[in-house]
């Protein structure tokens, strides 16, 4: 399998994660997004006619979103990262799965303004991603009710693997994650799985902090 990749980008680290996890090896095939912004040149053009990167391909299959990419690499390597089969479950993957492409918007907007100067409303982007990450707050919030800490069941799921990035680097966007405990939780839970590897930019500063703890916890 080849990855059109590159290191800098949470969309590309989410492949790579992934990956990792489930112990698949990829051919990485780097990328001069920034500034070469090779992913508008023809090579790549006609793997995808989007012109954005990851791009993955396994023999004649070329893969040009995030999200089926993760859902490809489970299904080879790990099908338990596609969930359990109930219908809550799936219910919950697929939802977080819509979700996190609102991430790539908002959270993954403000950090291409103020990282690469991409034109746009950073004041606007930074109230999205605020909402966004208040969403995700009170839906781990509800999942904790239920004795779960990720997003779809009591396990990680694609769908943690897809919202975590944009998350993590919130706040190279200027949005702090510090009103968010269950988020801090959670991404200390997703740091822990056996083969997570990091991604240039997702400091270990949240763990230098005191343990965050959910509402009315002591």
């Amino acid at each position: 399998m080849k990855l059109y990749d590159y290191i800098l980008s949470p969309s590309c680290y989410k492949v790579r994660l992934m990956a990792a996890i489930l112990g698949i090896k990829l051919e990485i095939r780097s990328v001069d997004f920034h500034p070469g912004a090779e992913h508008r040149g023809p090579e790549l053009m006609a793997l995808n006619p989007a012109g954005s990167i990851p791009i993955l391909e396994d023999g004649d299959l070329v893969l040009t979103e995030s999200s089926a990419m993760l859902a490809y690499l489970a299904a080879d390597g790990g099908p338990e990262w596609l969930g359990h089969g109930s219908p809550q479950e799936t219910a919950r993957v697929q939802q977080w799965l819509s979700f996190s492409h609102r991430l790539t918007a908002n959270l993954g907007g403000a950090r291409l303004h103020e990282m690469l100067l991409r034109p746009g409303d950073i004041k606007a982007l930074q109230a999205q991603g605020i909402a966004a990450l208040r969403e995700l707050e009170a839906g781990l919030f509800e999942q904790a009710e239920r004795g779960m800490r990720f997003l779809a069941g009591s396990r990680a799921t694609i769908a943690d693997i897809a919202c975590f990035p944009y998350v993590a680097l919130a706040p190279d966007g200027g949005i702090s994650l510090d009103p968010y405990p269950l988020i801090r939780l959670w991404m200390r839970a997703i740091r822990s799985l056996p083969g997570f590897i990091e991604m240039p930019g997702i400091h270990r500063l949240h763990e230098l902090k005191p343990d965050p703890h959910p509402a009315g916890e002591t």
